[in-house]
């Protein structure tokens, strides 16, 4: 025992903790009791600081930058167009079969399924006499044709472009076609703000097939920018120009980078089977898939997925059910860590801003009639006129940053021992060494009272 009481003493003496020998060794009383009382208060002190340190860094503060960088030239967006008019007069004998088809189709692309017992009986009575009727075939072939008659002028940055460089997608429009899409081995870059892509469409209206009794009344175009990596949205994220107007599209990249969980909602580690790089939207695209292959045994052709295609009589009696059941019970959700589809850790999306004009001037109006062999009121009901630029040649981006990372926790806790006790990693290990010896030695003590030692002896 007088080893043990020497091993307390020798620490005491020599330990780096400032305090401590004057506690033992002060030789006024009062000065040793108001040694012991500073060493306690500063104990105190330093392990409420550092608990409140540990409490603030498990509720994963989070700070924001935003920084703007400068470029000589940067990557043009992918730019979607679709004609508000889906489909060719001569192609449709029903229209508004054709449409409601089309709707229940294309009802896997929405955020919203609506009602999945909202469908018209005479949807399925059509079904059943045409039982090897393709939608999507039909579709691509009667659908919007972007071709020289339809794309009458394009222009990327002084270069003209053609219909074979857009690529075709599906939509809740029907064929649209993307310009700068993701299949490009290198992708167009511009390198003067205010310069980038001009189009001119004739978009027939004379053609137009649209029934005003089931809401469609417009006519121009929708278009939406979006990066090469994303899908377009047409629906939520579309901006329409109707006939007889020039628009003009201002833009600014702007990134996102998320921060992991649970700092932030993005989940680094979570990949997408059919697709390289991750997207919510592509996210929900194949968990949509995912469910209607296990219900329905069959895939739809506007999601991702391998295996057969659903036929129409498949979307009408099960697909477009379950996709309301999904939305329902909300079996594929977006947005938290913990949903079906977090955040994606990086994105990129792309600020618009729009004006219009009305298209084109009186002069303009004869130049065009002259040009294009076609009279001023057919210009003026047909022709829209789309230009988007950037508005600088720079990017914006917005970073989620860990507001305490570890390292910074460790200087913490180190300045606020060295504050209070004038300790540093020397005197932690200098404490894990007087705790293990004093533990062997009392182990030892234990041993020898238990094992060696005589009863007669212990008593």
């Amino acid at each position: 025992m007088e080893n043990i009481r020497h091993i307390d003493y020798d620490f005491a003496t020599s330990t780096s903790l400032h305090g401590l020998h004057n506690a033992l060794q002060s030789k006024p009383r009062i000065r040793r009791v108001l040694w012991i009382v500073i060493v306690s208060l500063s104990v105190i002190g330093v392990s409420s600081q550092i608990t409140q340190l540990f409490i603030n860094y498990f509720t994963w503060p989070t700070s924001t930058s935003l920084t703007i960088k400068y470029v000589e030239d940067i990557e043009f967006p992918a730019v979607t167009f679709c004609n508000l008019n889906r489909y060719q007069e001569k192609a449709v004998a029903n229209v508004s079969i054709i449409y409601l088809l089309w709707k229940i189709v294309s009802a896997v692309l929405s955020i919203d399924a609506g009602d999945g017992n909202n469908i018209p009986e005479s949807v399925n009575n059509f079904l059943q006499g045409n039982e090897s009727f393709s939608i999507r075939n039909f579709t691509k072939e009667h659908g919007y044709q972007l071709d020289n008659s339809t794309l009458l002028q394009c222009d990327f940055s002084g270069e003209p472009c053609y219909p074979n460089d857009f690529e075709h997608v599906f939509t809740e429009y029907g064929n649209c076609y993307t310009f700068n899409h993701q299949n490009l081995k290198s992708k167009r870059r511009v390198k003067t703000s205010g310069r980038g892509l001009r189009v001119l469409f004739d978009i027939k209206q004379s053609e137009m097939t649209d029934n005003p009794a089931l809401g469609y009344t417009d006519a121009g175009m929708n278009f939406v920018i979006h990066s090469p990596n994303e899908l377009p949205q047409v629906e939520t994220m579309g901006l329409s120009v109707g006939v007889g107007m020039h628009a003009y599209a201002v833009i600014r990249q702007l990134k996102t980078i998320n921060q992991e969980y649970p700092w932030g909602e993005c989940n680094p580690h979570i990949s997408l089977e059919y697709h390289d790089t991750y997207t919510t939207y592509r996210c929900l695209q194949e968990c949509k898939s995912k469910y209607i292959k296990q219900h329905c045994g069959c895939f739809p052709f506007l999601l991702p997925g391998h295996g057969p295609e659903c036929e129409p009589g498949k979307y009408y009696n099960c697909a477009y059910p379950l996709l309301y059941f999904i939305e329902k019970e909300g079996l594929c959700k977006a947005g938290p860590y913990r949903s079906n589809c977090p955040a994606p850790c990086q994105e990129t999306k792309y600020a618009t801003r729009v004006s219009y004009s009305t298209f084109p001037s009186n002069k303009g109006l004869h130049f065009f009639s002259t040009k294009f062999q076609k009279t001023k009121e057919y210009i003026r009901e047909n022709f829209v006129c789309i230009d988007i630029a950037y508005e600088d040649l720079n990017s914006e981006l917005t970073q989620q940053q860990k507001k305490l990372p570890i390292s910074e926790l460790i200087g913490d806790i180190g300045g606020q021992l060295g504050l209070f006790c004038g300790a540093s990693c020397i005197t932690i290990i200098e404490i894990l060494e007087y705790l293990i010896i004093k533990s062997y030695w009392l182990g030892l003590v234990w041993l020898l009272k238990l094992y060696i030692l005589p009863p007669a002896t212990l008593t």
